[in-house]
């Protein structure tokens, strides 16, 4: 399929062949969030029908980050509504803190993989690689902007960690969650430097630990 407006649109390529060597239950997989300063890293896994005619049903699925909140509003409830099952797994910033953020995505991919239901027989995934699993599976680069499982994944991720970070703008205010979700926006950065860095942030990533080292050193010299 050729691009749309210069946009790759993504195809059931991959999960044609998967369907007609007798994988008939193939998920994609893919996370929002890794980059962020706060916030959990989300991952999603979606199973759809084994049936060519839901690239049409599922048409403008593409790599989240290529469209707007309200596409991918829309959006998801049309992969809820096609998907013969989704499931979607969070790992929260003390976690992250704790594993790492490549780990920790690992993990919230294996959380949405054990809600997954019935269980797939294959896994699509963007980029990563899950070791020790028995479920067969392909690691793809740019797999959410090729494969349309894999995007319609990228889509469940997106929509899930943003209504997560708003709910954390009402826990943690001024700091703007539901505007920039966690990134590290100039908005982002000044409401940092003004409040510190609250149990929402990710204490491990060097923006944030540059913050809170920055205010941590007064302190320090005011006890010696």
């Amino acid at each position: 399929m050729e691009p749309r407006h210069g946009r790759q649109l993504p195809t059931l390529a991959e999960e044609t062949a998967l369907w007609q060597a007798g994988y008939l239950r193939v998920a994609g997989l893919d996370e929002a969030g890794r980059g962020a300063w706060a916030g959990p890293v989300v991952a999603a896994a979606v199973t759809l029908p084994p049936d060519a005619a839901v690239a049409s049903r599922l048409a403008g699925v593409a790599d989240s980050k290529q469209l707007s909140a309200a596409q991918r509003e829309r959006l998801f409830d049309m992969i809820g509504r096609e998907a013969v099952s989704w499931a979607a797994g969070v790992v929260p910033a003390t976690q992250i803190d704790a594993q790492g953020i490549a780990a920790a995505t690992r993990a919230a991919m294996q959380a949405a993989l054990a809600s997954l239901a019935p269980a797939p027989d294959f896994l699509l995934i963007d980029y990563v690689r899950l070791a020790g699993l028995a479920t067969p599976q392909r690691s793809l680069p740019k797999g959410d902007s090729k494969v349309l499982s894999i995007a319609a994944a990228s889509i469940v991720a997106k929509v899930t960690r943003d209504r997560l970070m708003g709910e954390l703008d009402q826990l943690f205010p001024g700091y703007g969650f539901r505007q920039h979700k966690g990134y590290g926006t100039a908005g982002h950065q000044a409401s940092l430097r003004q409040l510190g860095p609250c149990a929402a942030h990710r204490m491990s990533f060097q923006p944030v630990r540059g913050v809170q080292m920055s205010l941590l050193a007064p302190q320090a010299r005011h006890e010696r």
